[in-house]
């Protein structure tokens, strides 16, 4: 689970990540998913800390969300873009993590699609040579907005992530499939899983009130079709990380809400 709705508390303190660890594991995952925004330092003391606290509670954090903004209309800032996003990779690779989730940038106003499209293309076979060197694999999102940008991404129109994904085919950049940004197009998530299923690396799975809106809702609840898409990936076989973004703003009660849809329907699948 990457716990949307517990932002605002983990940046303000009130929850730690030991906390969010710890509810983790009352839930029965397999590991936590984090954003880079919640490990408050890279320094050795913090992250021997952080790697303790994954040992005593006993499950791994998986991924890490990171917010590259590759498409920013000014080369210099792009380059720095890439060098925080080759710290976040080296640090999560101290931490163990296997998964960098990472975007293409930001929709900015003077960024025309072509250039958003070379730009991103680039810093992300740029960025990949970081985390092979490093063991970390990592994963492009159909995304829409993290809290932390201005603007919603680049690449949440799903004709320009098609465009990316097939361009950094091969650069060991795999994919973070989000289902309920695909139903706030719009759009139907299952034919789009199939034509990128072979570089699905990773899968979050959210949920949308209503189809062409991003209005994110207690996953099982919304029209996003999770049930299919959680039967097709069982169906082929899936060993990836299937992670629930849960962003409904209904804290904990709305993560076990979740995590026990999320697991009925993936026992239920045929």
């Amino acid at each position: 689970v990457l716990p949307v709705s517990l932002y605002e508390k983990i940046v303000s303190g009130e929850i730690t990540l030991h906390d969010w660890m710890k509810n983790a594991k009352r839930l029965g995952l397999d590991a936590a998913d984090i954003s880079t925004v919640m490990l408050k330092e890279h320094t050795p003391v913090y992250l021997n800390r952080v790697n303790r606290l994954i040992d005593e509670i006993g499950i791994p954090i998986a991924m890490a969300s990171a917010y590259p903004d590759f498409t920013h209309p000014d080369a210099l800032q792009r380059e720095r873009e890439l060098e925080y996003l080759r710290r976040d990779i080296a640090m999560c690779s101290e931490l163990r993590l296997q998964y960098v989730r990472v975007l293409a940038g930001q929709a900015h106003l003077e960024t025309s699609r072509e250039e958003g499209i070379r730009w991103a293309v680039e810093m992300l076979r740029r960025a990949a040579v970081t985390a092979a060197k490093f063991g970390v694999t990592l994963v492009y999102e159909n995304h829409f907005k993290p809290t932390v940008w201005e603007y919603a991404d680049f690449s949440f129109p799903i004709d320009i992530f098609l465009e990316i994904a097939l361009k950094i085919k091969g650069s060991g950049v795999k994919l973070n499939f989000d289902t309920g940004n695909v139903t706030a197009l719009g759009l139907d998530p299952i034919p789009i899983l199939k034509k990128i299923y072979p570089d699905v690396a990773t899968v979050h799975i959210s949920d949308m009130a209503e189809l062409g809106k991003f209005a994110p809702v207690v996953i099982g609840t919304g029209v996003t079709p999770n049930k299919e898409i959680l039967a097709y990936l069982k169906q082929q076989g899936f060993n990836g990380l299937v992670c629930i973004e849960e962003a409904s703003g209904t804290g904990y009660d709305g993560i076990r809400k979740a995590v026990e849809f999320v697991r009925s329907a993936w026992e239920e699948a045929l």
